[in-house]
């Protein structure tokens, strides 16, 4: 059927909307394939639709070729489930939360691992009902704090999640492997530039985990990769490596010094210079940074300080994901009014610990390691602190930064950084859903077997948003043939009868050859329908105008902006010809 514009429910947009922050929101929206109702919440207009279901299909596809049977399970779901894997409180304020008339609550799903764990023990009992692979495309619901960038961000959002059940951990290594092929599809047919990444696996659990980020400088995430290796790892997931210990014998005694005016590091190390004969810099100091954390469902914080080199910020995210599923919080006026002994800016490890304040440090801080760092009295810092021997961490922490030149990992040349929008996330789950619903088989030997599982996850209206970040340019939408709302736009660029005819001709003999037709029927200006066949982004557009005194209709391809003209009566065939590739 030919989509015509004259009926089309669309209306474009001359001007960015006042709240868009990078292109694909402000295109997606200009272009009428989204409109906001709420913060983080999109209605999907026609040809937003198409292209949000385009994805679902080459999504679809490649699920079904590992063997993945699709199933849809509630967005609607009960609490007891997400109480047995203590993910009721672990999810905190992200997870949307109600009550029915009744007073049971319930939850809008921000992700189904239970439902899907459940689901296969009221099915399957034997060792011969597995390996499965289930999955759904589905809508999620996630409280976002500060829901952004249109689709990218949102409250509500379309996912394709499946589940791998298996008898054993080299079932689900095969299973694993299966969906990161299947992904690598996915995202080469949707012409997408990305990186594979190791992360985290937070709330989720589980071991191996795996992130694709499309590369994007309007992401927020931040990864990085080795200058000589295929080491790649979101920064939340770097493991820093800890140089070797030292000896401690014939270090310099501990002394504490008089360091007035010294609350910061830039400061500490001018006097330091200007007043002693050594020479220290930024990176000599330990820098002893104070949050509150709290465990999910406790109403208590508690103090926590992480002692991190003073040349290095702590990044909340690292920090946050080496923490979870705890809160995190800066401390405020009222948390060192409480306890003194917290003297801003000399802050050192003898009062956290005499407090028993729990102390985590950098893994740079290693035995034998000296330090200047604060005496836990204003205007007093102490030197050649060691530690080992004149302060014991309670443990390490992964919360300073990551930054470009920093070794890699890896051991193989250093690190670069860029910044990507997620777009998939593989997890080797294990046994801990199976574990908290008594998910067993019954093997050969008669004896019950636990089951594995893996959890893989692709944000499907998110890759709408993601594309369109990477496939745009100063005249609007870019879309990669696979995806496009339509395989051709047929533009009628005149106000003679002749055209109008040829123009409705070609498009029904192009509809008839099955190839998908936007025809731009309306009465308004050539310009008009250039602005908006450009904004629109389908990759092919063909033009009947003026050319066709002289028996020829334009061709423009949309990403290269190439245009040739072509024989009139052998527009159809041509245009089949580059749609079919």
């Amino acid at each position: 059927m030919i989509t015509r514009m004259s009926t089309l429910f669309l209306r474009t947009l001359r001007e960015d909307p006042a709240d868009a922050e990078v292109p694909s929101h402000k295109l997606l929206v200009r272009a009428g394939y989204v409109r906001r109702i709420a913060p983080g919440i999109y209605s999907w207009l026609p040809l937003g639709l198409r292209v949000l279901r385009k994805i679902e299909e080459v999504v679809r596809q490649e699920m079904d070729a590992i063997g993945g049977q699709e199933i849809h399970l509630p967005a609607l779901l009960p609490k007891e489930p997400y109480d047995a894997t203590n993910r009721w409180t672990e999810y905190g304020p992200t997870m949307f939360r109600l009550k029915d008339r009744k007073g049971a609550e319930y939850a809008l799903g921000p992700t189904h691992e239970e439902l899907f764990a459940l689901t296969v023990k009221g099915e399957y009992s034997s060792y011969k009902d597995y390996p499965v692979v289930l999955y759904q495309i589905q809508t999620k619901y996630r409280d976002e704090e500060r829901p952004r960038a249109g689709i990218l961000r949102g409250r509500e959002f379309v996912m394709k999640d499946s589940y791998s059940f298996d008898l054993d951990d080299e079932g689900l290594t095969s299973a694993y492997q299966l969906h990161r092929d299947a992904y690598t599809r996915i995202f080469d047919r949707l012409g997408l530039n990305y990186v594979i990444v190791s992360a985290t696996s937070g709330a989720m659990g589980g071991s191996a985990s795996e992130e694709f980020l499309a590369e994007c400088e309007t992401g927020e995430d931040t990864f990085v990769r080795s200058t000589e290796s295929g080491f790649a790892a979101n920064v939340e997931a770097v493991v820093t490596p800890a140089p070797p210990a030292e000896p401690i014998e014939g270090k310099p005694a501990a002394a504490v010094h008089h360091t007035p005016n010294t609350p910061t590091i830039e400061t500490l190390v001018d006097f330091l210079n200007a007043n002693t004969d050594r020479k220290f810099t930024a990176a000599d100091t330990l820098k002893n940074v104070l949050v509150k954390t709290r465990q999910p469902g406790a109403e208590e914080w508690e103090l926590l300080a992480v002692g991190v080199p003073g040349d290095r910020e702590v990044d909340m995210k690292r920090l946050e994901a080496s923490l979870e599923p705890a809160e995190v919080a800066l401390l405020e006026e009222s948390d060192f009014t409480a306890n003194p002994f917290l003297v801003k800016g000399y802050i050192g490890p003898k009062a956290l610990q005499d407090n028993g304040v729990r102390y985590l440090v950098d893994p740079r801080v290693v035995t034998g390691t000296a330090w200047v760092t604060g005496a836990d009295k204003t205007d007093h810092h102490v030197l050649d602190l060691v530690c080992g021997r004149d302060f014991t961490p309670d443990g390490t922490i992964e919360a300073a930064e990551v930054r470009e030149g920093d070794p890699s990992p890896d051991g193989k040349g250093t690190l670069v950084a860029a910044r990507g929008i997620e777009i998939g996330h593989i997890f080797q789950l294990g046994r801990k859903y199976a574990d908290a619903f008594g998910l067993d088989a019954l093997g050969q030997d008669g004896k019950p077997k636990r089951i594995t599982m893996g959890s893989y996850g692709v944000g499907v209206s998110r890759l709408v948003a993601v594309i369109a970040e990477q496939s745009h340019d100063e005249q609007g939408l870019v879309w990669p043939r696979e995806v496009a709302p339509a395989d051709v736009h047929v533009v009628i660029a005149g106000k003679d009868e002749s055209i109008w005819e040829r123009g409705e001709a070609i498009a029904a003999e192009l509809d008839a050859a099955g190839v998908q037709v936007i025809l731009d029927d309306r009465t308004v200006s050539p310009g008009v329908k250039f602005a908006d066949s450009e904004l629109l982004g389908v990759p092919t557009i063909l033009v009947v105008g003026k050319g066709l005194t002289r028996g020829v209709v334009e061709v423009r391809d949309r990403r290269s902006g190439d245009r040739a003209e072509v024989e009139v009566d052998n527009a159809v065939a041509h245009v089949v010809d580059v749609v079919r590739g």
